[in-house]
């Protein structure tokens, strides 16, 4: 397996584009008429984030997608025009639009977008399999295939997930195969595939036999510094759920007796809290003020859990702090492994204990190593970002697709 990805330096295109913030635009007289989809938009997370940067690139675009709640997203996204499913006039519709997981297929086969020549999916669930023209390009920015559905299911849907009683979730796993079906023929409708991640490319191709190219997600880089001076903690940034593994930290840190700062919250937290020593600090979720400061001020960042991409390690490194990360997922794309990070290779305390005993030979043996860690977060700008993606959909457009 691949220690950590090595990236090129920018090119001049790419530099210009990540520090002006400008983007490619399409050529107006192939694509005129260009829409918008997105799985839900209730909240302001990383796909919404992309989602934000697709509106930036085509700002006359429409939106449609299951349900939405405009006042928990940002301007650029809520002054849109944004239309939803029949869920979104349902009571208690933008709050329950998870438990009506068997109902999407349907929910979305209602959905139909017109005129249009190009249309951006931005999915980690099944709106991909929304109703388009026969003449329309359809690309799919795949943040992930749907989790609750290919993988994960006693997760969602175990003894132990709190998803609901025991009849919904039977529910659920009796609907698992319809909705299976429909999200692989969704997919099989998709004329392109960007995957956020190597890692979610090699999942597309398992689970829908379909290739994809890879784009990484951007990351506002310039909104973190990394000349602070360096405290003796280190930090967790994540929500605090099964999967996420912030267990392993806690664990670790309790043995090793290292100070240890979570921010986040999520169903595990009273489990976690009850389990960790005094030197473990829990603050919960954190306006970005506070977030920033800790990013900017830590030892190092820790990322135990497997991820499809992990915005918060880049968000880490562009504040100069270095990464101790499970060498698996996308952590794998976005630390160099001896020059911006540590991987440790079991999901174990030891292993996890053995890299933190190793962040001090990193710091040693790379004197400008906060420096390095920016100018590696720097190839995640939103301005690259931007810059790559149209290019991929360009050279679709220049092959004479559309």
């Amino acid at each position: 397996m691949q220690s950590g990805t090595h990236f090129s330096p920018l090119n001049q295109e790419q530099r210009q584009t990540a520090h002006s913030g400008g983007c490619l635009t399409f050529p107006r007289e192939q694509v005129d008429r260009v829409k918008l989809t997105h799985h839900w938009l209730v909240n302001m997370r990383g796909g919404e984030k992309v989602l934000e940067q697709f509106c930036k690139m085509f700002p006359a675009a429409d939106i449609q997608c299951l349900v939405h709640d405009r006042n928990n997203l940002t301007g650029v996204i809520a002054q849109r025009n944004i239309s939803s499913s029949f869920l979104q006039w349902v009571p208690f519709g933008r709050q329950l639009y998870k438990q009506a997981m068997p109902l999407h297929p349907l929910l979305i086969k209602s959905m139909r977008i017109k005129n249009a020549d190009l249309v951006i999916c931005s999915d980690a669930s099944m709106i991909k399999g929304i109703q388009v023209p026969d003449d329309c390009f359809l690309v799919c920015y795949c943040h992930s295939p749907p989790r609750y559905l290919w993988e994960m299911q006693d997760e969602y849907f175990g003894d132990h997930a709190a998803f609901g009683s025991r009849i919904k979730k039977a529910v659920f796993k009796f609907c698992t195969p319809y909705c299976r079906r429909f999200d692989h023929n969704s997919a099989q409708r998709v004329n392109l595939f960007i995957a956020n991640s190597e890692f979610v490319a090699n999942r597309i191709k398992q689970y829908y036999g379909r290739d994809s190219v890879v784009v990484h997600p951007p990351v506002d880089v310039n909104s973190f510094s990394p000349d602070r001076p360096r405290s003796d903690f280190y930090l967790v940034v994540s929500a605090l759920t099964p999967y996420k593994r912030i267990d392993l930290a806690v664990s670790a840190f309790q043995e090793s007796g290292k100070r240890l700062v979570v921010i986040g919250d999520g169903p595990e937290r009273k489990k976690l809290e009850r389990a960790a020593a005094d030197n473990i600090v829990f603050l919960g979720k954190q306006p970005f003020s506070v977030l920033k400061e800790h990013y900017e001020t830590c030892r190092a960042f820790v990322f135990p859990g497997i991820e499809d991409f992990g915005i918060t390690p880049v968000e880490a490194q562009a504040a100069g702090a270095p990464v101790i990360a499970f060498g698996m997922g996308g952590a794998l794309e976005t630390v160099v492994e001896d020059h911006t990070g540590i991987f440790f290779k079991k999901q174990t305390t030891w292993s996890l204990n053995e890299a933190l005993s190793r962040i001090d030979e990193l710091y040693d043996c790379n004197p400008h190593l906060h420096s390095c860690c920016r100018k590696h977060a720097e190839h995640f700008n939103p301005g690259v970002f931007r810059s790559k993606f149209s290019k991929e959909v360009e050279n679709t457009v220049a092959d004479g697709h559309i």
